[in-house]
């Protein structure tokens, strides 16, 4: 998959609360992809962010489930260290039809708007 398939959801993530540094992409040759990111989880809405994307991406509905999946990697906790440094976040899509520009829509269309604007996350 060409690196430009990933610009429209880099670009989104960028923007995204609490995620920060740099957004690593890439694919199989049977064309599924993967996204990988940190959250900053001392940032005020690093809960809300990984809540947030979790619905969406993993059980925004029963039937019709979206074929990604949003979760945490990391290397051995004891050969590293804590997840200020060293816990990361995924999301996987396991269909090839399913494009990441076409993930970037539905995050677009289902998070906090404008995504950026801290007021928009902030709950009751």
């Amino acid at each position: 998959m060409d690196n430009r398939a990933f610009t429209k959801l880099i670009e989104y993530l960028e923007k995204v609360p609490a995620i920060y540094g740099t957004i690593g992409s890439g694919s199989d040759n049977d064309g599924c992809w993967w996204v990988k990111f940190e959250i900053d989880i001392n940032h005020q809405y690093a809960w809300h962010t990984v809540q947030e994307m979790a619905h969406v991406l993993n059980y925004m509905s029963i039937d019709e489930r979206l074929p990604t999946s949003f979760h945490p990697v990391s290397p051995p906790p004891y050969m590293n260290g804590g997840p200020d440094e060293f816990l990361s976040w995924v999301i996987e899509c396991h269909n090839p039809e399913f494009r990441p520009g076409t993930c970037a829509e539905w995050l677009i269309g289902r998070l906090p708007n404008p995504v950026e604007d801290l007021e928009q996350w902030a709950s009751e």
